[in-house]
This record gives structure tokens, sequence and C-alpha cells, in this order.
């Protein structure tokens, strides 16, 4: 299977430090022999139709922030469009306003021909249908669960409980950076702004934590489960979006003292938001740290509960690999020769 990979950031970086540790593995368990035909940074680019050298494209990144040649003039779509590939990981920047580039990214793969694995949240967002419908017109795969809860399978859950019954209510805490910082409001006696920097030390923080602290990266998410495992489509614009700048150390001691505590709670029912609330703490959604926590409410069998660490590069990318072990799968049982 020949791959092209546009974004060689953290998640990037990591897939491909995965693919290099598990190569045996993924031969012999999966029957998945990945070639990487291309690599595409911000700017620069390095393509071999017989497969790079991983750990070289790596060092030189390392060294010099570049994987290749300079693109002189050339957008990163273009590159997609003129690779020889089989499926596209692209993990770019989220933007949560345009969806670009990865919008772009996605359809030059489609047009393509190629199937696509992303864990950028951006174009979900702001296109999921109109990239679904473009992956069905050109008979190729689109594969997302990165983009939501990193590692944990969530959305590969939803689905499973969504088979022969309807999911009904959606709520969970969605977002590790915000749950990071109340948690050490909580367990540390530390007001927001502190906890904020703290997080921001530790990594689980951006410089910038807008889209985080203030719901909208929950709120994308939130959007991503709704459109993917409900007959409901929706947009940022129906969610109803508070985020936890408010919060103070007094609200999390005054809800700690009544055996509560506060999460920043995703939720779809009859309505969507994304807002502070108080959970009991004996609540399996009332998750510690950077863990994500998801209750799928169905129908008929009632409520059903994922919880694992949300954030990370390498967890992110094993998700990118499972998503890719899958397209393998459904490739191969069409009578593809080159998975």
């Amino acid at each position: 299977m020949r791959l092209a990979l546009v974004g060689f950031g953290v998640v990037g970086r990591s897939f491909a430090k995965l693919l290099q540790l598990k190569a045996g593995e993924l031969a012999s368990k999966s029957g998945l022999m990945p070639k990487v035909v291309c690599v595409i940074d911000n700017h620069s680019y390095s393509q071999d139709s017989n497969g790079l050298d991983l750990g070289k494209v790596l060092s030189k990144k390392n060294r010099s922030g570049s994987v290749g040649l300079p693109k002189k003039g050339l957008s990163s779509s273009e590159i997609i469009s003129n690779t020889e590939a089989d499926v596209l990981i692209e993990t770019t920047q989220t933007n949560f306003k345009t969806g670009e580039p990865g919008f772009s990214h996605i359809k030059a793969a489609f047009q393509s021909k190629m199937s696509v694995v992303t864990a950028n949240k951006g174009p979900l967002a702001v296109a999921f249908q109109s990239l679904t419908e473009l992956a069905r017109h050109n008979n190729v795969y689109f594969k997302f669960s990165g983009a939501v809860g990193g590692g944990t399978p969530i959305l590969d859950f939803g689905r499973s409980c969504s088979k022969g019954d309807t999911i009904v209510r959606i709520s969970g805490i969605l977002n590790s950076t915000s749950n990071f910082i109340l948690t050490h409001m909580e367990r540390d006696a530390l007001d927001f702004k502190s906890a904020l920097l703290y997080a921001q030390r530790e990594g689980y923080a951006e410089a910038d934590p807008s889209l985080d602290v203030d719901g909208f990266d929950s709120a994308v998410k939130l959007v991503i489960m709704v459109n993917y495992l409900t007959p409901n489509k929706v947009a940022m614009r129906d969610v109803d979006i508070s985020g936890i700048r408010g919060i103070s150390l007094k609200d999390v001691e005054r809800a700690r003292k009544t055996g509560k505590a506060v999460r920043l709670v995703a939720s779809a029912d009859s309505k969507l938001k994304v807002s502070p609330e108080l959970l009991d703490m004996t609540d399996p959604l009332c998750v510690s740290g950077a863990y994500n926590a998801v209750k799928f409410g169905c129908e008929f069998s009632g409520d059903k509960v994922i919880v694992g660490k949300g954030a990370g590069g390498m967890e992110t990318a094993s998700s990118i690999l499972r998503d890719l072990i899958d397209i393998r799968g459904m490739l191969a049982a069409r009578g593809s020769t080159s998975c």
C-alpha cells in the first residue's frame, strides 16, 4: 500500500515512527506492507515511488526542519494530485473556521482516487457532508477516528453501539486540556490561571488555549459525532458553547464539598451544547487529567461508556494506523492488488 503523508508535525512524525516500529507486526498480523512514497510539510516535500527511508526523512526534519526539496510555489494539493498513492494521511493543523488547508488536501486526494485517513477536525467540522459524498462519488474510503478521542476509538465504539439500535443521546468529556486544568484546580487548589500555566508547561495546552478552554474543540468533536453516528445533520452554529474561563477555585472547592466535580461536558439530545457541569464523583464520565469519556445513550440497550486518554502524538498516530488497517481490509475485500 502506497502512502502519502501531508503534515509532519507531532502526529505526522509519530505516525512515521509507528510505521517503523510496527513494520514486521503489520505484515504478519494484518497483511499491511505500507510504503511511504511522499512526505509533505509546510515548506518542503520528498518523493520516491519506490518508497522513502522514513528514518532519513525524520532525521532531516529534526536537523533542518525540512523533509526534502523546497516547494518553490507548488501547493501541497498540487503535490498530492501528482503523487501515485493509495491513501493520503492528512495531519495538518486544524482550522475550525475554513477547514483549510486540510479540506483542499482531502479533496485533491479523493479526486485522484486516493482514500484518506485524517486526524484533522477542521475539514470535518465545516464540510463533513460534502467530503463524505465526494469519497463515495470517487469510490474511495474516508476514515477519521483520530479526530475524536486521540487513540481512544470513540467513533468506532459509537458505531458499534448503533448497530441494531439507535443512539438517542451523547454526552462526554471531549477535551483533554480543559479536563487537565479542572482536575488540577481540584487536586492542587490552583486558580484557573495557575492551572492553565501548569498545563502549558506540561504540554497539554497551547500558547493560545482559546479553542480548548472556550469550548470550541469540544463542540467540533460533538458535531463530528452527531453527523457520523446519528441521522441528524448539524453544524457548529447549532451548538450552544460555554467554556471554563469563568470557573473559579471557589466553584471547584464548593463542588468538591458536595461530592461533585466541575467538568466541561459536551452533550447532544434535544439540543447541542458544551458547558461546565457538576458531575458526581462516581459518575463514569467524571474522569481526571487528560482522559476523555463518552456516554452513548441507546434507545433499546441503554447507556454505554468508553474511557481513554484523549491526547498525544503516539496515541493519535495509533488511531491513524487502526484506520489504515481497516482500509487495507476493505481494499482487499474488493480485490485491490495494491494493498
